[in-house]
């Protein structure tokens, strides 16, 4: 991995994106979705993350996260990744509403027998791509950036009307996890 992307200090905030393998749009479900947050409110219960900033589109996930003391963010976003995927992978091959089950499958076992560090298959690419936000001015950028998101995909008019992501909070409303407001 490349020293630019790389989690150096664990007293800053980083700007990370979990995609999935071949952009697949595997969040327009909100079986997903839920799987995701629910491993998130389980990291900052359990393994001190902090949460600043959130969004879900339909192939990735854009979040702005720190930890606390005693853990790092290295091993969280690791076992975060590691446990959504496995378990947005058998939901999958249960659901019986899943119509593209078999390709979407399909093409992360085609994924995962590419790499030799994987078992056969992947759900995210590998780099988060981290990026040390190590000034308000960098923060407010990759707020707003999050923020925006849905609103230049076109799923909103507005960026606190996603559900799915921390516009709300910045809003003044609740979201659907807890967040660090960083400004």
């Amino acid at each position: 991995m490349s020293r630019k992307y790389a989690i150096r200090s664990q007293n800053h905030f980083y700007f990370v994106t979990f995609t999935v393998v071949h952009w697949i749009d595997v969040f327009i479900r909100n079986e997903y979705k839920d799987i995701f947050l629910e491993s998130i409110r389980y990291c900052q219960k359990e393994k001190g993350l902090i949460v600043g900033a959130w969004v879900i589109m339909t192939s990735h996930i854009h979040l702005i996260v720190g930890i606390e003391e005693d853990h790092q963010l290295a091993d969280t976003i690791r076992d975060l990744k590691s446990y959504t995927s496995r378990h947005i992978r058998k939901y999958i091959q249960h659901s019986p509403q899943e119509s593209r089950k078999d390709w979407m499958l399909w093409m992360m076992e085609r994924a995962g027998q590419k790499l030799s560090n994987n078992k056969g298959f992947q759900f995210w690419l590998q780099h988060n791509h981290p990026i040390e936000l190590n000034s308000n001015e960098k923060l407010k950028q990759r707020v707003d950036y999050i923020h925006q998101n849905p609103v230049e995909a076109g799923f909103v008019e507005e960026a606190q009307h996603w559900k799915y992501s921390s516009a709300m909070d910045y809003c003044g409303e609740k979201g659907m996890i807890d967040l660090y407001l960083l400004y």
